[in-house]
């Protein structure tokens, strides 16, 4: 009878480590893909002073559009935990979206190669934050299906295995900053931006997988 007792011991410890570490696992999943999501946010931040100086030079009077943009940045670089950090991230967006959108009365900087590189590699980054959101949402959703069923939950509570936030943004916001600029010199507006949602092909930056945010 003792070893039976003693054998059911073990198997219930031996139990125990295998979900202990399964969550520690979907843990750090959740680490690495908001890793990802910070990688390409700064690489964000890094272009848009570039992207200032250039307007400044066609649009230096667009001074209200200008510093919404700047301000916007400066409280996204500032911002954190992911709750605050995604509506810092929304304002930022729609800052942008209105810079472009003021663009459209100047054809000569809708022309100018430096400005259409950025807004290019922008459009790049945004593609690229929206597949690390699907990924560290699609990581957060594992996780918290894990750690809510039983007899995981029981472990989650006694090693405080907490729930985490999901990385979610305006629906707008969720298109990439795009603008198509047509031919230069042209006076008709261009395009409205590519629908967003499809996150670019794999590949690019960014881990595999992932789930609408």
């Amino acid at each position: 009878m003792g070893w039976i007792i003693a054998g059911v011991i073990v198997l219930l410890l031996i139990l125990n480590v295998g979900i202990y570490n399964r969550l520690v696992r979907l843990r750090n999943r959740i680490d690495a893909g908001w890793a990802q999501i910070d990688v390409q946010l700064k690489r964000r931040y890094d272009l848009i002073p570039n992207l200032i100086e250039t307007v400044k030079g066609y649009a230096a009077h667009e001074r209200q559009t200008l510093e919404a943009v700047i301000q916007a940045r400066q409280q996204a670089v500032q911002a954190t935990g992911v709750e605050n950090q995604a509506q810092a991230e929304n304002i930022l967006t729609g800052a942008l979206r209105q810079l472009f959108a003021v663009s459209e009365a100047y054809p000569d900087l809708k022309a100018n190669q430096s400005f259409l590189a950025l807004q290019e590699e922008l459009t790049g980054t945004e593609g690229r934050i929206a597949f690390s959101r699907q990924f560290y949402n699609e990581q957060v959703l594992a996780y918290d299906n894990a750690r809510q069923v039983f007899p995981t939950s029981m472990i989650a509570g006694m090693f405080n295995f907490g729930p985490k936030p999901y990385f979610e943004t305006e629906t707008a916001s969720r298109e990439p900053v795009a603008v198509d600029f047509g031919s230069a010199g042209s006076g008709t507006p261009a395009a409205t931006p590519p629908p967003g949602g499809t996150p670019p092909a794999q590949g690019t930056e960014g881990p595999t997988g992932g789930s609408p945010a």
